[in-house]
C-alpha cells in the first residue's frame, strides 16, 4: 500500500511485522537519564518538575529524604559501572515507598533505608550517572531522536524474577486464579540458585497476597497463560538471554513452554528449545541473516546490563548495536527491516535508586504489588517524531497491549497486567506519516565487538 502525500510516494503501513523489546536492568529515569536536561542535543525545552509540554520529568536536585534534618538530600554522580549495589527487593519498594494509609499514596522519602552492598558512598540511593565520558550518549541519542516515556512504572514492587514475568506474561502470579485473587512471586530464587521449573529440590519463590502477607513460598514452577500462547502459528517469537535457569529466562518458569526433565534438570519443551536462545548477541547474527522474529525479547549478559556493580559500561553500546543492525538492514524484509519493526527499550526495576515521581498503587487486590517505581522508557521506530516525549501512565502491561494491538491479538487477552493497564504505546507512533530515514547512533563498541565478545556469558546480575 502507498500514500501520496505532496507529490510524494511512500509506503504506508497498518502495523509493525517486528516488535522488539530490549530488557536492561535496574534503573531511574531520575539516575539514568539526567543528562536530558544538560545535554547539546537536545532540541526541547529544560527538564521541569513537575513537566510543562514538551518537557522530560527529570529531578537531579532536593531530593525527598526523611532521614536527614532538612527534609532534602542533594545528589552527586556516580559511574555507570559503579562498585556497589542497592537492594531492590520489595521491602526496599516498601522501605522507599514510605506507604501513607490516609492517602493511599506513596510519601516516596524512605530511598535513605534501602540498604547497600559493596564500596558504598554517601547517601549511596541518591545518585545519577556521570556521563562525563559520554557513555550514555546512545541512551539519550534514542531517547531524543525517537521517543522518551515521562511515566513509564515497572508493574511490580520487587525484583527482576516476578519484573521478568510480568513483561513476558502480563503477571508473576503462579496461576490465574492467583493473579486475580492479588497472589504474586514477590522475590528472586531462596534456597537455590537456579530459578523456574528445572531450578533444584528444595528451591522456593516468596508470594505475597492482597493482604500484603509474604509468609508463603514455592517452588517457582508456574502454569498460565503469556504473550506466546496468544499468538496463531503464523506468528513467531524469540528470548535471548544468557542461560536457562537464570530469573531473567521468563519462559522457564512457565510449565508448558519449559516441560522440565525433573529439578535441577533442563527444559525439554520444543516451545522452549525452538524459542529460548541462550547466546544474547545472537540476535545480531539473526537480524543479519533475515531472521528476526514478530516477538523478540532481548535480555543482557552482566557485563551489558546496566545492573549497578555488575556491569562494565557496555549496555549503552549493547542496545545501540540491535538498534543500528535493524535500522541499517536493507536486504530483509523486501527493503530491510526499519520500516516495519518497532523497538521498546525499558528497565525492569528501578534498582534501589531514588526517583521523585511517586507510583500509583492498584486497588485491591494487585494493590499489595502494583505499581512500582519509574523506570525508563525509549521507544525507537521509523514513525517516532522526533523528540516524541509521552504522558501516560504506562507499565510492562502496556507494552503488552501494544503488542496484542499491533498484531490483531485479543486486547487484554491474558487478562493481566495487559488487562489492568490502561494505555498502550500507540501515541509514540505515526504509521500514517512518511517513514523517517534512520541515522546510525553512535556508541563506543558496536556489533562486531558483541558477535566477537569471548568472555563467559553471565547473567544479568549475581542477584538470587
Amino acid at each position: 500500500m502507498s500514500c501520496l502525500f505532496a507529490g510524494v510516494t511512500y509506503a504506508q503501513i497498518s502495523q509493525f511485522d517486528h516488535v522488539v523489546v530490549i530488557v536492561q536492568e535496574n534503573r531511574t529515569p531520575d539516575n539514568l537519564f539526567q543528562g536530558l536536561c544538560a545535554n547539546p542535543m537536545v532540541d526541547h525545552s529544560p527538564c521541569s518538575v513537575p513537566p510543562g509540554p514538551g518537557q522530560y520529568n527529570i529531578q537531579t536536585n532536593n531530593w525527598k529524604n526523611n532521614q536527614e534534618s532538612t527534609g532534602f538530600i542533594q545528589p552527586q554522580t556516580v559511574a555507570l559501572a559503579n562498585s556497589y549495589d542497592l537492594s531492590h527487593q520489595h521491602s526496599a519498594f516498601v522501605a522507599m515507598c514510605d506507604f501513607d494509609r490516609n492517602t493511599g499514596k506513596c510519601r516516596n522519602d524512605g530511598a535513605a533505608g534501602i540498604p547497600c552492598t559493596g564500596k558504598c558512598p554517601p547517601n549511596p540511593q541518591f545518585r545519577y550517572v556521570d556521563n562525563s565520558s559520554r557513555i550514555l550518549d546512545p541512551y539519550l541519542q534514542m531517547a531524543t531522536q525517537y521517543g522518551f516515556a515521562n511515566y513509564m512504572f515497572q508493574t511490580n514492587q520487587g525484583p527482576s524474577f516476578p519484573a521478568h514475568q510480568f513483561i513476558f506474561g502480563g503477571t508473576s502470579a503462579p496461576s490465574a486464579e492467583d493473579d486475580h485473587a492479588g497472589t504474586f512471586a514477590s522475590e528472586n530464587m531462596t534456597n537455590g540458585s537456579i530459578a523456574g521449573c528445572i531450578a533444584t529440590k528444595g528451591t522456593t519463590v516468596e508470594l505475597i497476597t492482597a493482604t500484603g502477607g509474604e509468609d508463603e513460598s514455592i517452588y517457582p514452577c508456574f502454569e498460565h497463560n503469556t504473550i506466546p500462547d496468544l499468538m496463531p502459528s503464523s506468528l513467531h517469537w524469540r528470548y535471548y538471554t544468557p542461560g536457562a535457569g537464570s530469573i531473567w529466562t521468563a519462559p522457564d518458569a512457565i510449565k508448558h513452554i519449559c516441560e522440565s526433565t525433573g529439578p535441577g534438570g533442563k527444559c525439554a519443551g520444543p516451545e522452549f528449545t525452538n524459542n529460548v536462545d541462550t547466546t544474547p548477541s545472537d540476535v545480531l547474527t539473526d537480524i543479519g541473516k533475515c531472521r528476526l522474529r514478530n516477538i523478540t525479547w532481548v535480555i543482557p549478559t552482566a557485563q551489558n546490563s546496566d545492573h549497578a556493580g555488575s556491569n562494565d559500561g557496555g549496555g549503552p553500546s549493547w542496545v545501540a548495536s540491535i538498534v543500528n543492525a535493524i535500522g541499517n538492514n536493507q536486504s530483509c524484509d523486501e527493503n530491510g527491516y526499519w520500516n516495519n519493526t518497532a523497538i521498546v527499550i525499558t528497565w525492569d526495576d528501578w534498582g534501589g535508586w531514588y526517583d521523585h515521581v511517586s507510583p500509583t498503587i492498584l486497588p485491591s487486590p494487585q494493590g499489595d504489588y502494583q505499581y512500582g517505581f519509574r523506570v525508563p522508557l525509549v521507544v525507537v521506530s521509523a514513525y517516532t517524531p522526533q523528540g516524541y516525549i509521552d504522558n501516560q501512565q504506562l507499565d510492562f502491561g502496556s507494552i503488552l497491549r501494544f503488542v496484542e494491538g499491533n498484531f490483531g491479538l485479543q486486547i487484554g487477552g491474558l487478562y493481566f497486567a495487559d488487562a489492568r493497564s490502561e494505555n498502550d504505546l500507540s501515541p509514540f507512533f505515526r504509521l500514517n506519516q512518511k517513514p523517517r530515514k534512520f541515522k546510525t547512533i553512535s556508541s563506543q563498541k558496536d556489533a562486531d565487538f558483541f558477535i566477537h565478545d569471548k568472555r563467559p556469558l553471565a547473567d544479568p546480575d549475581d542477584d538470587q
